[in-house]
């Protein structure tokens, strides 16, 4: 017997039947899309880190005891994440990002520290992704919130559980791309290959190596 051709849009309905899938299990869908912090915070993104904003007021729904991560992954990896794999496995290790774990979830913590409504004005409240070094090098740490590997693009998103499994989430974040370090040949030189502060250096010497060989004639 021959087998069955695929049909065309299969693959185009699979983010469709998970997000069905998720709604089956109780799963809230919140109408939240996480961001950078305002412009007034300096360094929003580095080489290996971005600043979010805290998800205040977004949990409201969702009980006490339940745990709100942070999700980030590789835009390959958003279309078929499993919100049923459990951080800190080897499916969702930040150790092995993004080579063989597409996402991994870090920065585990309750709606206390997600309070509403927001803080008074003035009072920063953010996360910062990627700025723990101590454990980037530490596999006993899979949900180390550790420096970012590479420019990306990345997307996250905040995913609450409780000890039953997956109860809300928020969207998904839109692409976010840090800062690619240059490389010292690319930074601009003034004049014949020189930086500014050499040749202005080169100037004090001469005009101290003039004075000094004046004195000398003088003396003579």
């Amino acid at each position: 017997p021959h087998s069955r051709p695929r049909h065309p849009g299969a693959r185009t309905m699979l983010p469709l039947l998970l997000l069905l899938l998720a709604t089956a299990h109780g799963l809230e869908e919140v109408r939240y899309k996480p961001k950078l912090a305002g412009p007034p915070l300096g360094g929003l993104t580095t080489a290996s880190t971005f600043v979010l904003e805290q998800p205040r007021c977004i949990f409201n729904s969702v009980s006490s005891d339940a745990v709100i991560w942070l999700v980030v992954a590789v835009p390959e990896a958003v279309a078929k994440f499993n919100n049923s794999v459990k951080p800190g496995t080897p499916q969702r290790d930040f150790h092995g990002f993004p080579t063989t774990t597409p996402a991994y979830m870090t920065l585990n913590t309750t709606t206390l520290n997600y309070p509403c409504p927001p803080t008074p004005p003035g009072e920063i409240t953010v996360l910062r992704v990627g700025s723990e070094t101590s454990c980037a090098t530490d596999t006993r740490r899979p949900t180390c919130n550790g420096p970012l590997p590479g420019p990306g693009p990345y997307r996250v998103k905040f995913l609450a559980l409780n000890d039953s499994g997956p109860v809300a989430q928020s969207m998904w974040s839109d692409p976010i791309t840090l800062k690619t370090a240059k490389p010292p040949s690319s930074i601009p030189v003034m004049g014949s290959g020189h930086s500014a502060g050499m040749i202005a250096l080169t100037s004090i010497l001469s005009i101290l190596f003039a004075i000094l060989l004046a004195g000398l004639v003088a003396m003579l």
